[in-house]
C-alpha cells in the first residue's frame, strides 16, 4: 500500500526551508572554505617541496617531541577543570576520575573530529544523561564549557597581543593597534569578572545569562589560560628555534583556533594551518612551519585519541570490578566506546587515504622489490586507499553501535594491516590499525545493534567530513607531486619507482568509492511501509499494551497512528507523520530490553525518509536512550500521578475533594462504571453528552496524543459515568492495562447543565474505586509547559514556554489545568520532547500541534 503525501508534506514551510538551508548550506560552506584554505596554503608554500618537509620533520629532536607531549598532557589536564567547573556551576558533583575520563575522551574526539555525534558536547550529553543529570543541566554544562573556552581564548589572545604585538609588524595593523585590540578584549573580560556573583546576570545577544561566582570565573579563566597556552606551546616547541616568542605564538594560535571553530570545518582542518602559515611565514621558513603543523596534528590530536582508545580497551577488558568507583568508570568507558572507537576508525580511514596519495620512500621500495612482485604492490596501494574510504563509512556505523559495522571492521582492519605492509612496509599505520583491532575485540558487546550498514542515511555533517578528507587528499597529492608534469601516460605507468602514477590512480579510486558509497546511501529508494495499521496489527499492539504498566499506550486503539514493531514482535512504537516530522508518542511500549533497538530503528527510518525523528512526552528515566541516538531532550511539562496507597478524603489537604463529594451527593449524582460489553447500549447517550460538551466549549475533536469520540475506540474500554435521575450527565473513558500499576482517563465530558465540580466528583470517585481495586496510582495526564524555570537566565526554551504558560489563556488554559490537577496532590514527573537540536524542536512542536489538531484548522481554532 502506497502512503500518499499530503499537501502539508509536499509544501515545506519557511521554517523547514531555513532548517534545510542550515543543514545542507553550512557543511557545503565549510567544504568551500576548506578548499580556499588549501589553495591559500599551496600558494604560500609554493617554494617548499615534499622532500624538504620530510627532512624538516625527520630533523626534529626527540627531546623536542617529548616536550611537546608534556605540554599536551598539561593541556588535557587543564581541560578536566572545564567539566569540574561546569558541574559546580549547575550544582552537580561526580567522582573526579569519572569526570576526568569523560573530559579526556570528549576532547580527544572533539578536537580531532568535531562534527555531529563526534563533538565534545554530544559525547558529554550521552554520558551525563546516563548519570541522571537533567537535560537542562547538561545544556548548562555544555554552555558553560563553550562560553568559558571562548572567553578564555579571547583573553589569552588579548594577553598575547599586548605583550608581543611588535612581532606582527608584517600584518596590516600596527603594533599599537594590535595592543589596543588586546587591551579592549581584556577590559571586557575584566568587566565580566567584576560583574560576576551569585544570582547575577548579564544581557548578551538578546537574552539573560546567569553569571558564575567570581571565584569560579577566575578559576575557570586560569584553567582556560593554562589549556590554551599549553596547547599553543605544543606548536611553539615544534617550530624552529628563535622563530617567535611564546606569547606571539599563543596570540596567533588563539586566533587560528577561533577561526577554525567558526569555519565549521571538522577540526578546523586547513583553516587553522592557513592562519598559522600566514602569521609566521615571514619570520620562519615555510617548511619549518608546515613541519611543525604536521607534528602538532599528530601529537595534540592523534596521540590523545589513541590513548583514549587504549584506556577504554583496558577498562573493557576488566569486565568484573569490585570497587564502586571502578565500576562507575567502567560504565563510563562503555558509553564512551562507540564514539571514541568510531572517531579513531574515521581518523585511520583518513590515514589510509593520505597514505595512498603520498610516496612510500626509497627504503621501503627497496625491500618490496626483493620480497613482492609489482602487481601485488600496485594492488595493495590501490586497495588500501579504497579501504580507507570504506572505513569512513564503517566509522559512522560504529559510532551508532551497529553490529554490521563491527563485523565489517573486523574484516577490513586486518586486511588493511596486510595491505599497509605490502604497499610500503608502513609500520606506523599497521601499529595504529592493530590498536583499533584490539579495541574492537574487547568492546564487542558494545556494538550490539542488529542493523544493516548499507541502509544508513548519511547526514550532511558526515558528507562534509568525507568531502573534507578527499579535498585534503587532493591538495596533498598536488603538493607532493607539483614538480611532476601531468601527461596521459601517467595513468598507464606501472613501475616500482613510479609513485606519482600510483598515487594518481589511488586518488581516482578514493573519489569513485566515496561517490558510489555516498550515492548509494543518499539515492537508494525508501521502501519502508508506513501505512496505518490493519486490525490484526492493532490487536497485536493491544496484547502488548495489556502486559505493560503505562496506560497512555492504550491510545493505540484509536487506529490513527502508524506502528513500528520490534524484530521479535514484543514491543512497538506508535507514531504519526506531519511535514518532515516523524513523531513517536511517548516511549516505546513493551519490555524495556526491546526499547533501544526500536528507538534506533525509528530514528533511522525517519532519516531514510528525509525526516526528523521526534519522541513526544517521553519520561526522564529513558533520556539516555535518546541521547545515544543523537537526540536532545527539551522539557514539555509535568505529568500528574496520584499515588493511591495513601489516597483518602481525610484531613485539611483534601477538604476540597471531600466537599465536592458531599455536593455531588446532594445533587443526587450516582457513580458507576460501564464494562466494555455495556458501552454499545449506552453509546447514543454518551454521544449526546459529547456533542453537547463540544458545542458548549466550541472545540473540535483532537487526535494523536488524545482520543476522540469514536465508537470503535470506545467499544473496547470501560466508561465511568455520573448519572442523575438515570440520565448520564458526565463520563470519562478509562485507560487500563492488566498490571494494575496505574489507571487513567482519556475523554472527559459533561453536559452544560451539569452541577459545578462534576469532574472533581467523577475523578475522586474513580481514585477511590481504583484504590479499592488494588491499583498503585491514578494518572491525571500532563500539564503542558508546567515546571519550567522562571529565571531570567533560564534556557530560551524554558523562557518561551514559561511565557506561554502564563499568558497563553487565549489558546489553552495552561495554568488552570495545572491548578485543577494540583487539587489531588499528585506527584509531578517531568515529560520531555526528544529531537535534534537547532530549530528542530520548534518545527517539531508545530507539526505536533497539527497532528493533535487534526489539521491546520484544528490548530487555528480549538
Amino acid at each position: 500500500m502506497v502512503d500518499m503525501a499530503t499537501r502539508d508534506d509536499a509544501v515545506p514551510a519557511s521554517g523547514e526551508s531555513a532548517s534545510l538551508l542550515r543543514r545542507v548550506g553550512m557543511p557545503a560552506l565549510a567544504v568551500l572554505l576548506l578548499i580556499l584554505a588549501w589553495f591559500a596554503v599551496s600558494r604560500l608554500a609554493a617554494e617548499v617541496s615534499y622532500d624538504d618537509l620530510r627532512a624538516t620533520i625527520a630533523a626534529t629532536a626527540p627531546a623536542t617531541l617529548l616536550a611537546a607531549l608534556a605540554f599536551t598532557a598539561l593541556s588535557f589536564a587543564a581541560l578536566t577543570l572545564y567539566d569540574l567547573g561546569a558541574l559546580a556551576f549547575v550544582g552537580r558533583r561526580l567522582p573526579l576520575p569519572v569526570v576526568a575520563l569523560t573530559s579526556f575522551c570528549a576532547y580527544a574526539v572533539g578536537n580531532t573530529i568535531g562534527f555531529g555525534a563526534l563533538t565534545a558536547g554530544a559525547i558529554r550529553y550521552r554520558f551525563y544523561t546516563s548519570q541522571g543529570v537533567e537535560p537542562e543541566e547538561i545544556a548548562g554544562i555544555v554552555t558553560f564549557v563553550t562560553v568559558a573556552f571562548g572567553l578564555g581564548l579571547a583573553g589569552v589572545a588579548g594577553l598575547g597581543l599586548l605583550s608581543a604585538a611588535g612581532e606582527f609588524a608584517h600584518l596590516p595593523l600596527s603594533p599599537a593597534g594590535l595592543q589596543g585590540i588586546g587591551l579592549a578584549v581584556l577590559a571586557v573580560l575584566a568587566g565580566l569578572v567584576l560583574a560576576a556573583g551569585p544570582g547575577r546576570t548579564v544581557r548578551l545577544f538578546a537574552r539573560e545569562w546567569r553569571l558564575p561566582s567570581r571565584r569560579l570565573m577566575l578559576r575557570q579563566f586560569l584553567a582556560t589560560a593554562v589549556d590554551v597556552s599549553a596547547s599553543a606551546a605544543v606548536l611553539w616547541i615544534l617550530l624552529p628555534a628563535d622563530s617567535a616568542s611564546l606569547p606571539a605564538v599563543v596570540a596567533l594560535y588563539a586566533v587560528a583556533v577561533g577561526l577554525g571553530v567558526l569555519s565549521h570545518v571538522p577540526a578546523g582542518l586547513g583553516v587553522f594551518e592557513t592562519v598559522i602559515v600566514a602569521g609566521l611565514g615571514d619570520r620562519v621558513g615555510i617548511d619549518g612551519v608546515l613541519g611543525a603543523l604536521v607534528l602538532y596534528r599528530v601529537i595534540y590530536h592523534l596521540v590523545p585519541l589513541v590513548l583514549a582508545v587504549l584506556v577504554i580497551s583496558v577498562l573493557e577488558m576488566r569486565r568484573v570490578v569490585a570497587n564502586p568507583l571502578a565500576a562507575l568508570a567502567l560504565r563510563a568507558a562503555t558509553r564512551m566506546a562507540p564514539p571514541t572507537i568510531g572517531a579513531f576508525t574515521l581518523v585511520l580511514g583518513a590515514v589510509l587515504i593520505f597514505s595512498g596519495v603520498t610516496p612510500v620512500g626509497e627504503g621501503p621500495l627497496d625491500l618490496l622489490e626483493v620480497w613482492l612482485p609489482l602487481p601485488v604492490v600496485e594492488g595493495a596501494h590501490f586497495l588500501g586507499s579504497v579501504l580507507g574510504v570504506v572505513l569512513l563509512l564503517v566509522a559512522r556505523g560504529l559510532v551508532f553501535r551497529l553490529d554490521g559495522a563491527w563485523w565489517l571492521a573486523m574484516v577490513l582492519v586486518p586486511l588493511s594491516m596486510m595491505l599497509s605492509m605490502a604497499k610500503g612496509v608502513a609500520l606506523g599505520e599497521t601499529a595504529l590499525l592493530a590498536t583499533l583491532l584490539l579495541a574492537l575485540i574487547v568492546s564487542r558487546r558494545v556494538f550490539s545493534r542488529p542493523a544493516s550498514l548499507l541502509h544508513q542515511a548519511l547526514s550532511p555533517g558526515w558528507l562534509a567530513a568525507m568531502a573534507t578528507l578527499i579535498a585534503t587528499a587532493a591538495a596533498l597529492l598536488f603538493f607532493v607531486y607539483k614538480e611532476v608534469g601531468y601527461t596521459h601516460e601517467l595513468w598507464w605507468q606501472f613501475e616500482l619507482s613510479g609513485e606519482a602514477p600510483r598515487s594518481l590512480r589511488a586518488l581516482v579510486g578514493i573519489v569513485l568509492t566515496a561517490g558510489f558509497g555516498a550515492g548509494w546511501m543518499l539515492l537508494r529508494p525508501f521502501t519502508a511501509a508506513t501505512a496505518l495499521p490493519a486490525r490484526q496489527e492493532r490487536e497485536q499492539a493491544m496484547r502488548i499494551v495489556a502486559a505493560q504498566p503505562r496506560t497512555e499506550a492504550c491510545l493505540v486503539a484509536m487506529g490513527d497512528k502508524r506502528l513500528l514493531f520490534s524484530a521479535d514482535g514484543r514491543a512497538f512504537i506508535m507514531y504519526g507523520r506531519q511535514g518532515r516530522s516523524w513523531v513517536a508518542l511517548s516511549d516505546p511500549v513493551g519490555p524495556r530490553e526491546c526499547w533501544p533497538e526500536l528507538v534506533w530503528r525509528f530514528v533511522e527510518l525517519a532519516g531514510q525518509a528525509g525526516g526528523r525523528a521526534v519522541f513526544y512526552q517521553v519520561s526522564a528515566n529513558s533520556l539516555a536512550l535518546y541521547a545515544d541516538a543523537g537526540l536532545m531532550a527539551f522539557k514539555l511539562g509535568e505529568e500528574a500521578r496520584v499515588p493511591l496507597v495513601d489516597f483518602d478524603l481525610k484531613g485539611a489537604r483534601r477538604a476540597g475533594l471531600r466537599q465536592a463529594i458531599n455536593r455531588g451527593e446532594r445533587e443526587q449524582l450516582e457513580f458507576s462504571i460501564l464494562p466494555p460489553e455495556q458501552v454499545p447500549a449506552r453509546l447514543a447517550e454518551l454521544a449526546a453528552v459529547s456533542t453537547a460538551w463540544m458545542a458548549h466549549h466550541k472545540v473540535r475533536e483532537k487526535r494523536f496524543s488524545l482520543g476522540a469520540f469514536d465508537p470503535d475506540y470506545l467499544h473496547g474500554q470501560p466508561v465511568a459515568v455520573l448519572t442523575r435521575d438515570g440520565r448520564i450527565v458526565a463520563f470519562a473513558n478509562l485507560l487500563l492495562t492488566g498490571l494494575k500499576e496505574e489507571a487513567s482517563i482519556d475523554l472527559m465530558r459533561f453536559v452544560p447543565e451539569a452541577p459545578n465540580g462534576v469532574m472533581e466528583v467523577l475523578l475522586t470517585r474513580l481514585m477511590l474505586h481504583f484504590k479499592a481495586e488494588g491499583y498503585a496510582a491514578f494518572n491525571l495526564g500532563m500539564a503542558p509547559l508546567s515546571g519550567l524555570s522562571a529565571s531570567a537566565a533560564a534556557p530560551v526554551w524554558h523562557r518561551v514556554g514559561r511565557a506561554v504558560f502564563e499568558h497563553g489563556e487565549r489558546f489553552y488554559n495552561f495554568a488552570g489545568l495545572r491548578a485543577f490537577k494540583a487539587k489531588f496532590r499528585p506527584e509531578w514527573q517531568p515529560r520531555y520532547l526528544a529531537v535534534g537540536g537547532g530549530i528542530n524542536p520548534m518545527l517539531a512542536l508545530t507539526d505536533i500541534a497539527v497532528l493533535i489538531g487534526g489539521g491546520l484548522k484544528g490548530v487555528i481554532g480549538k
